[in-house]
């Protein structure tokens, strides 16, 4: 099973969410920003390095949101889900199609990754952390 991260990044009472590359698997899906977990790294270093990578953003994780396990045609998945707060860092795609700030209220208008799905529909019933 592949372990990926993803974050949920609040800042002024909205969340950030990205678009998959279109040339991806799982091109044009939103997500939640992260990726996948490599040897040696615990979940919270992935995260922090996959969001300088593909955003430019600094992050701090303020706390585990909750895990998600999914499973996809090329194999299952375990999405590791944080809460993060910026630092640092203009938002940059360096890999994402787009990056938006949206309501929670907004979080059933967007296609997600199947795997994100369930994060969010646990998200919108909670009360926001910013």
């Amino acid at each position: 099973m592949k372990r990926v991260t993803a974050a949920i990044i609040e800042k002024n009472g909205k969340i950030l969410v990205t678009q998959r590359p279109g040339s991806d698997k799982l091109g044009l899906k939103w997500e939640f920003p992260g990726g996948k977990i490599e040897q040696g790294e615990t979940p919270e270093q992935c995260l922090v390095r996959e969001i300088k990578e593909e955003l430019n953003l600094d992050i701090k994780i303020t706390g585990h949101f909750m895990n998600s396990t999914y499973k996809y045609e090329t194999g299952e998945i375990e999405l590791i889900c944080y809460f993060a707060k910026i630092t640092g860092g203009e938002v940059k795609l360096n890999f994402h199609e787009a990056a938006k700030w949206i309501e929670k209220s907004q979080l059933k208008e967007f296609d997600f990754a199947p795997a994100d799905i369930p994060v969010w529909k646990c998200y919108e019933t909670i009360t926001s952390r910013t």
